[in-house]
């Protein structure tokens, strides 16, 4: 069973599609630089605990900035 819940994460984050990219990239972050934003995580694993951030409301999406074009956009 996923821990925390997916209702609880749909509750903070919109779409799971969404929610997929973000805990995928704050593991990335997390494998390469080690940084931690809670004290105590119940995952051993990088995607866990991003998705333990999201729960507890330290992970959030961010407002993508619309004047900023990607390389794959051209």
């Amino acid at each position: 069973m996923l821990t925390p819940s997916l209702d609880s994460l749909k509750a903070k984050i919109d779409s799971k599609y969404t929610l997929v990219t973000l805990a995928s990239k704050r593991a990335r972050e997390m494998q390469e630089e080690g940084n931690k934003l809670l004290s105590k995580y119940h995952s051993k694993k990088n995607v866990g605990k991003a998705l333990e951030e999201v729960a507890a409301g330290a992970l959030t999406k961010q407002k993508q900035d619309d004047s900023i074009v990607y390389e794959d956009e051209i």
